[in-house]
């Protein structure tokens, strides 16, 4: 029986980019559906009309270092600094984020994504329905103590990314793809006995390689899409939550992961 989601229910936009080095404004400025009109204007929005509760940028210099991020509280188009930051940052990996906060979960910039953890950026579009009183806690009795004292906020999505820090921790030669899948599923079983509605539409990057997913247990998972090689990227592929510009934007299968590869070729597997 599928889950429908409460009226109440927020969604964000983000961005994942991998390929040749471009400069941040490429990306996050230029587009004629940038993630900055996407904040004011979103087209494919789920639930809420804009993302003003702060944003975010990752990015990385040496892939093999940890990465950067830039964090604001602010409405991204009211941030000053951003067009001139957007033309001095350069990178062959970015994951963007603006944020429509959930009920209950403050607008404070420990809330702020993407989340870092040693090489990984993390962004996350989707929540845990009333989740301080559902899988607040059992989502932190799955965690190891490193995991579990690694969070800092009270976000559902900075708790999803703890699960994914603990199978890295557990396991250091496991997959982004492979990560992902395995916070899918304990997020699908620790919801499925109450039937605690979920939406887990993520980006996961190591500076090298993106894995995303789309996913929710309800009838109709929020909106991603991803597209490679058009001539506004040259030699990349972009994975967003709606087409930013004009071209062959291909619709993500609901429940299912994407793999971008250090090679750019992509994969797409069902999650089961």
């Amino acid at each position: 029986e599928a889950i429908l989601f409460p009226a109440s229910s927020i969604m964000c936009r983000l961005l994942g980019y991998l390929g040749s080095a471009i400069q941040l404004d490429r990306i996050l400025l230029k587009p004629e559906h940038s993630l900055v009109v996407q904040s004011y204007q979103p087209q494919q929005m789920t639930a809420g009309l804009l993302n003003a509760d702060g944003f975010g940028i990752g990015w990385y210099g040496e892939p093999e270092n940890p990465p950067y991020a830039y964090k604001n509280v602010l409405p991204i188009w009211n941030d000053a600094n951003l067009p001139q930051l957007g033309r001095y940052i350069k990178s062959s990996c970015y994951l963007g984020y603006v944020r429509s906060a959930t009920s209950n979960l403050s607008v404070d910039i420990i809330n702020c994504q993407p989340f870092l953890h040693q090489n990984l950026l993390f962004v996350h579009n989707g929540f845990i329905d009333n989740f301080r009183k559902t899988l607040y806690r059992p989502i932190r009795n799955e965690l190891d103590d490193f995991a579990y004292q690694r969070i800092e906020g009270t976000t559902d999505s900075e708790h999803i990314f703890a699960l994914i820090v603990n199978e890295f921790e557990t396991n250091h030669n496991i997959s982004l793809q492979q990560a992902l899948g395995h916070t899918i599923a304990r997020l699908i079983k620790l919801a499925h006995t109450d039937k605690i509605a979920f939406s887990a539409n993520i980006i996961l990057s190591n500076g090298k390689e993106l894995a995303a997913s789309r996913y929710s247990n309800r009838e109709a998972s929020p909106t991603l899409y991803y597209i490679k090689d058009h001539h506004f990227l040259t030699d990349g592929v972009l994975i967003a939550s709606e087409p930013m510009f004009k071209g062959e934007w291909i619709s993500c299968p609901e429940a299912s992961i994407i793999g971008v590869g250090e090679n750019l070729e992509v994969s797409v597997n069902s999650i089961s």
